[in-house]
């Protein structure tokens, strides 16, 4: 496992971090977000979906919809799984077929904690620590890969 740990002074930082990101992912990549209510997950995520060339204000947290699609440079599967009680609730809402699905986009799971042993080897876990009212450490974890190449040039910017 490759880590890289990245400290954010505010949204906004939060927010170009993720577009970064979005600009060199490839179709087949996940995106397992974990952290507690309010850290920034959302914000990552449009970020991310910014730098697929997705309009930001597309972007919102699917909570209630469990998964929400985008298209931009690459079809975009939005999961939140929040509300989940159990991994067979990731059964019932379809994940297996969402993970089949996104071979040819991007995945990107909010509250993926929940899911976690669902996920293929290869994806990317970014964990977010709530430092401050505005300030983040956020720690990525590539497994597999995948994701080692893209958190090496993620972390010379």
């Amino acid at each position: 496992m490759t880590e890289l740990v990245i400290h954010s002074k505010n949204p906004n930082a939060t927010f170009n971090l993720g577009k970064r990101l979005g600009k060199t992912l490839q179709a087949g990549s996940i995106l397992a977000l974990v952290g507690e209510l309010g850290c920034g997950k959302t914000l990552f995520t449009r970020g991310v979906c910014t730098g697929l060339e997705v309009p930001t204000r597309y972007v919102n947290s699917p909570t209630f919809a469990f998964v929400n699609e985008y298209s931009g440079r690459l079809k975009i599967y939005h999961m939140d799984v929040y509300r989940l009680n159990d991994i067979g609730d990731g059964f019932g809402i379809g994940l297996l077929d969402y993970l089949v699905k996104g071979e040819s986009g991007v995945i990107i799971i909010e509250w993926a904690e929940k899911v976690l042993s669902l996920l293929p080897e290869d994806h990317l876990r970014v964990d977010f620590e709530v430092l401050s009212a505005k300030e983040r450490r956020i720690i990525f974890k590539a497994y597999g890969s995948r994701f080692a190449p893209l958190l090496s040039e993620l972390g010379t910017k």
